[in-house]
């Protein structure tokens, strides 16, 4: 392979690892549901026996899923809900890790946050 050509392929191989783990962490409803449905479905919203999913429980289109997050020095969490940044309701953030140890969001179409897993560390 000619030494340009190798460059152009490590470069994109590059992007294409930057990129890959962002994608599907935006919060985006629906997007990443299906792959952690099992776990999903047993999640409870704090001070209640409510399900955090409420989406299709063919794991289809759901209203959990993975996303990004972050939290300030006073404990207040933020994340990625449809790929804006939004102050999560202290009332909805459970006191538990998610198995694959990402943030994940569970919020309606309106933008309604059922419950939140903050990731360990800060992800």
């Amino acid at each position: 392979m000619p030494r340009q050509s190798l460059i152009v392929a490590l470069a994109a191989a590059l992007v294409a690892a930057s990129v890959s783990p962002a994608m599907g962490q935006d919060g985006t409803h629906g997007q990443g549901h299906a792959e952690h449905h099992d776990w999903y479905q047993k999640l409870k919203r704090p001070g209640s026996n409510a399900s955090c999913c409420s989406g299709t429980i063919n794991g289809v289109e759901g209203d959990c899923r993975p996303t990004r997050a972050y939290q300030k020095d006073d404990g207040t969490w933020f994340a990625l809900l449809d790929g804006r940044w939004v102050q999560v309701p202290p009332k909805v953030v459970l006191n538990e890790l998610a198995p694959d140890g990402r943030s994940h969001i569970c919020a309606n179409k309106t933008g309604s946050i059922f419950c939140f897993l903050g990731g360990s560390p800060k992800s």
